[in-house]
């Protein structure tokens, strides 16, 4: 999409980080409006009503090949469908899945996601700039297709458990809330700035490769490991996961190729155990809808997102005046040792912040 908006629609590279850093916080944060609506209406017409939204965006891209001004908020769209369908369809994986069965459907889940990330790009890559109109074409046709597909899915959770209404953060589960903020939020170190500091040392082939590796980790590793991480301890898996992605992050100094990419490892291995123990501790802990709960994560997620891109930027810029960006991944690092610690002040008897009844799964 960055290459999509500067070198076919022109626009400027300060404009289109705006663009972007917006649509990223309206497709993690809005999840938790997707969990809402998801808690109303329903499991079945909520992810209808997203893929609907998001057929509507990559339409709405098309037309942005003949009048540009479209294109941002055929963006917003997509990213819109994206908040309001992730929720519900995770929520949907585990309807009326037994607890302990719970980890390997969302793992699985994962997994796919994932792998559509992965080929996604490389299929589309090559078409961004010398296609862009028949790549729009296309998608635009599967997302209508999947929608048909979702129509046709038997209707789960379409009522709404008695007195589990409230407001978009009653009952949130504070703690597993804070830890995948802050998860987010080191992760995203990685995420926002390896690109880079990748191409800058090796090349922008490598950076895929570097990727790759990291979504073959969490297509294979994550469903296998689902049951040990919900056996795990909660504080265990959070010594774990932060462990990890000190290390990674650490190792990424170094910045030769093989640094790159056993880096990239760890932090991946980190941050399968991180993401998934949060959620699953988010549904043990609070008495919300699954659909609620799930939104809630997203919006942690969004705020870690969007800080790491924030403080990330002035740290990466810092290293980069004084010639040592490898300072920027030990400073990242220092903070997976030193921020965890500080959950701790966010252990309480209590399982969440506001008590209402059990729910119904």
């Amino acid at each position: 999409m960055s290459v999509f908006l500067h070198e076919r629609l022109g626009m400027g590279l300060g404009t289109v980080g705006v663009v972007l850093a917006a649509a990223a916080l309206v497709q993690f944060s809005g999840g938790i409006a997707g969990g809402a609506l998801a808690d109303r209406i329903g499991l079945r017409r909520t992810m209808l009503w997203a893929l609907v939204t998001r057929t509507t965006g990559f339409a709405g891209m098309l037309a942005a090949l003949r009048w540009p001004p479209l294109a941002v908020p055929a963006l917003i769209l997509t990213c819109c469908g994206a908040a309001l369908y992730l929720p519900a369809n995770k929520a949907y994986l585990v309807h009326g899945v037994a607890e302990e069965r719970r980890p390997a459907f969302l793992s699985a889940g994962n997994a796919a996601l994932n792998a559509g990330m992965a080929v996604g790009p490389l299929i589309a890559g090559p078409f961004v700039l010398s296609s862009p109109g028949w790549l729009f074409v296309a998608v635009t046709a599967l997302f209508a297709l999947v929608t048909l597909g979702h129509a046709r899915l038997p209707a789960v959770g379409e009522r709404r458990a008695a007195g589990t209404s409230g407001g978009l953060l009653t009952g949130v589960a504070v703690l597993p809330f804070a830890a995948n903020l802050l998860a987010f939020y080191l992760y995203f170190f990685f995420q926002h700035f390896l690109a880079v500091y990748a191409v800058e040392r090796a090349s922008g082939a490598f950076y895929s490769l570097v990727l790759l590796l990291c979504f073959a980790l969490v297509i294979v590793v994550q469903p296998l490991a689902s049951g040990l991480i919900r056996r795990m301890p909660y504080a265990l898996a959070l010594t774990v996961g932060f462990a990890g992605l000190a290390a990674g992050l650490a190792v990424l100094a170094v910045g030769s190729r093989a640094a790159l990419l056993a880096g990239g490892a760890l932090i991946t291995l980190g941050d399968i155990v991180l993401f998934l123990k949060n959620d699953l501790e988010a549904l043990g802990r609070s008495s919300r809808s699954d659909a609620v709960v799930f939104g809630q994560q997203r919006l942690a997620a969004g705020l870690g997102a969007c800080a790491s891109g924030v403080v990330g930027g002035q740290l990466y810029g810092l290293g980069e005046q004084a010639g040592s960006t490898g300072s920027f991944w030990l400073l990242a690092a220092a903070q997976c040792v030193l921020l965890p610690p500080l959950l701790l002040l966010l252990r309480r008897p209590s399982p969440s912040l506001s008590p209402s009844p059990t729910k119904e799964h």
